[in-house]
């Protein structure tokens, strides 16, 4: 059984995911606006957070911010606008998955039920070995990245990504095997959110960005030489 909070100012919509998640034997709590998650984020732990964007008071994307600064916990986030630059600003921010609505609360449960699997499976099974290339350090074990010395600040989806191209290094990764493992066989995006990803994983290793090679029509592979 898994704690989630539930951010949305419109009452129906909580009610709405309250009555599935505890359907799913989920326990829910419930915010009305990113001010309160905030608050009530600094004080409780919880598996998974599910946060509108357009709130009163502060927006899902400044509240996702600023609870990233304290905390890795999950965030789905739910908008009403599902244009690529919204997605990518939230993936940028740090949240796990982004959904459009109005949504399938079906759907909605599945992808959180995938999202708390992933995150405990990485949890339990992470490697305590570091990986080195010239000024590239990852510590698997610790989820850090630097580059330099200089800690490389990373979503948590993107450090799920880079550990394992990493430990696969050397090989062709297809799209279809990155996003299984990586996001789970019930994944139900579409590869556009793995094109995002790596833009962002490059983005964020800077000249180490050349170690991320597309391979065209296959999918990516992280190379060294």
């Amino acid at each position: 059984m898994s704690k989630l909070l539930v951010v949305d100012d419109e009452f129906r919509i909580r009610e709405l995911i309250r009555k599935y998640a505890e359907f799913e034997g989920h326990t829910v709590e419930e915010a009305v606006d990113g001010m309160q998650a905030i608050e009530i984020c600094r004080k409780n732990t919880y598996d998974l957070i599910i946060m509108d964007v357009m709130m009163p008071e502060l927006d899902g994307f400044s509240a996702c911010r600023e609870i990233r600064k304290f905390s890795n916990t999950p965030v789905i986030m739910l908008s009403a606008r599902g244009e690529e630059y919204d997605k990518i600003h939230g993936f940028e921010l740090g949240s796990d998955d982004y959904v459009v609505k109005p949504f399938s609360p079906k759907e909605l449960m599945m992808r959180v039920n995938a999202v708390i699997k992933r995150t405990s499976s990485a949890e339990n099974n992470a490697e305590k070995d570091v990986f080195t290339y010239k000024g590239l350090t990852v510590d698997f074990s610790a989820r850090i990245v630097t580059i330099d010395g200089k800690r490389v600040e990373m979503t948590p989806k993107e450090y799920e990504l880079f550990f394992y191209m990493v430990k696969n290094k050397g090989l062709a990764l297809t799209r279809e095997k990155l996003i299984s493992e990586v996001w789970g066989y019930d994944f139900f995006g579409d590869e556009r959110t793995l094109d995002t990803h790596i833009k962002l994983l490059r983005k964020s290793l800077s000249e180490y960005s050349k170690c991320i090679v597309t391979l065209r029509g296959v999918g990516y592979r992280f190379e060294t030489n």
